[in-house]
């Protein structure tokens, strides 16, 4: 005995009419019945494929522009009665209520509609109110009823046809999928209406959705996937990256691959960034992006060895040439100039990635045990990150050369782990100190990477110098100007120590620690 059921009569109601005529053709040549409702109706009609209106079965007409059309006991009841159990069925017999063995429904499309328009009223019109419905209830009853929710599943639809219809384990699968789309779509509604309030800070919510399993996680020992957060058409990122040749992504590429697309878009310029365990190796501008992976490969060619390499701008045929001569884990730019990909291709581990279209996150979520911690993201756009807005306290003018590297290092530091120091050269970092636990630390390796190039540089620091010692460590190695937030009880301390070295400091009122 089948363990499938048949499937007689179909209610079909899609936004999306990406392959209706097709199915439609196919459930007619099996002789099931089809109601539809509005323009669905008119595509079926129009094709020849016999079908009855939801009007004509109800008896009551569509209103009020579409917002009450499938909203009749006619129809729920047809979709929520139990097929196995008599009292269901003796209560629709009286009521004169023809049950339904399948319902396709796709939704109006309010998250596309949100990212196309700021008109409140067009978006609350896309709000689908019976659709959601009539999945819902035909999800619930999937004992009796199969439900497709989504265009990508007409070629199972059709499989089933063929034998014979759905299993009851198939209908469970299908009706999980109507619950994860409704969950999503009632995200997506619920976060735009906050926000539209402004009462988003009051409840986060997110769909992602597994996009592949990892061989394994930081350490072999840890299991890992990656999701994509199904509203990453509003800011893409990594997660959105197409790999075009080499090995899988590792955990471990993926955060690296992140830290470094945000630290090259830091900047307007064509910029390469090279990152190594969260940290820059290098980061630079350069009038081509060429030029920009010389200086920032400079920075420490032994630690780039094996790091992830981001660019701002399609990554030239030069750069490539370049590139290869370098053991690099994964290479990520928003395009490629031809022949660009067949060089690095050569290396056959090599992961290289396109990412087309990239916007930094307006939001910062880290979790934590418990709970979730939000904040905006540290983008380097405040008043204070202009040196229009800076506040020199030490040493004479600067020239307009020495200030265009304060700036790139300003910017650079954002990308480096706290406690932070970055010295810079010709739009260029030439020692990083990083990730110490106290600033005097962080000097004394951005000096020591820089060795001799730290003469002449310039130096920014992520955060105020508690002390002068740290300052001076950046004196003694040559350092020729400083900027930094500002904001210590010893402001006067370090100052005075400026002065007395004769350098340029300026102060940024603003501060860039990273922590994560």
């Amino acid at each position: 005995m089948s363990t499938r059921k048949p499937i007689r009569r179909a209610l079909i109601s899609v936004y999306d009419k990406t392959g209706l005529v097709e199915l439609g053709r196919s459930l007619t040549e099996l002789g099931v019945e089809i109601l539809s409702t509005g323009s669905t109706a008119k595509t079926l009609s129009s094709a020849g494929i016999p079908v009855t209106t939801v009007e004509e079965y109800t008896g009551f007409p569509e209103i009020m522009g579409g917002r009450v059309k499938t909203l009749h006991p006619r129809i729920h009841g047809g979709i929520l009665a139990d097929q196995n159990n008599p009292e269901h069925l003796a209560s629709i017999t009286s009521h004169d209520i023809a049950p339904f063995d399948l319902i396709i429904i796709n939704l109006y499309p309010f998250a596309q509609t949100i990212a196309a328009t700021k008109d409140f009223a067009e978006c609350i019109e896309q709000i689908d109110i019976g659709g959601p419905s009539m999945l819902r209830g035909a999800a619930k009853n999937h004992g009796s009823v199969a439900v497709i929710s989504s265009p990508s599943q007409y070629l199972l639809l059709q499989n089933a046809l063929a034998q014979g219809g759905f299993t009851l384990e198939e209908r469970r699968r299908l009706a999980m999928e109507v619950f994860r789309t409704t969950a999503e779509y009632d995200v997506a509604i619920a976060t735009w209406l906050g926000e539209q309030q402004g009462a988003g800070k009051e409840w986060k919510a997110a769909i992602f959705h597994r996009t592949a399993s990892l061989r394994y996680g930081e350490n072999p020992h840890q299991e890992a996937d990656v999701y994509t957060n199904v509203a990453s058409w509003i800011e893409p990122g990594i997660a959105q990256a197409v790999k075009l040749h080499g090995k899988e992504m590792s955990f471990n590429n993926y955060t690296d691959a992140d830290a470094a697309v945000r630290s090259a878009y830091d900047h307007s310029e064509p910029c390469v960034a090279i990152i190594k365990h969260a940290n820059p190796c290098g980061i630079a501008v350069g009038a081509t992006i060429e030029a920009a992976y010389q200086k920032a490969h400079a920075c420490d060619p032994t630690s780039a060895f094996g790091g992830v390499v981001a660019t701002n701008r399609p990554l030239s045929l030069s750069m490539a040439q370049a590139l290869s001569e370098v053991f690099t884990e994964v290479v990520i730019a928003p395009s490629y100039e031809t022949g660009a990909v067949e060089v690095l291709s050569k290396k056959p581990s090599i992961r290289i990635l396109t990412l087309d279209r990239y916007v930094n996150p307006t939001l910062e979520r880290r979790p934590i045990s418990g709970g979730l911690l939000v904040q905006k993201s540290d983008l380097v756009n405040a008043p204070g990150d202009s040196s229009a807005h800076w506040s020199q306290v030490s040493g004479e003018p600067v020239s307009a050369e020495v200030l265009a590297d304060l700036e790139f290092a300003w910017r650079a530091v954002r990308a480096v782990k706290s406690n932070a120091i970055l010295l810079a050269h010709d739009g260029a970092s030439v020692g990083v100190g990083m990730g110490q636990v106290n600033r005097l630390d962080s000097s004394r390796l951005a000096v020591a990477r820089a060795g001799a190039r730290a003469a002449g540089s310039v130096a920014a620091s992520d955060a105020f110098f508690p002390f002068a010692d740290g300052l001076q460590i950046l004196i003694d190695a040559g350092v020729r100007a400083v900027v930094q937030p500002g904001g210590s009880v010893r402001d006067e301390e370090v100052i005075t120590a400026a002065k007395a070295a004769g350098i340029a400091m300026f102060f940024t009122g603003v501060r860039h620690f990273s922590h994560a």
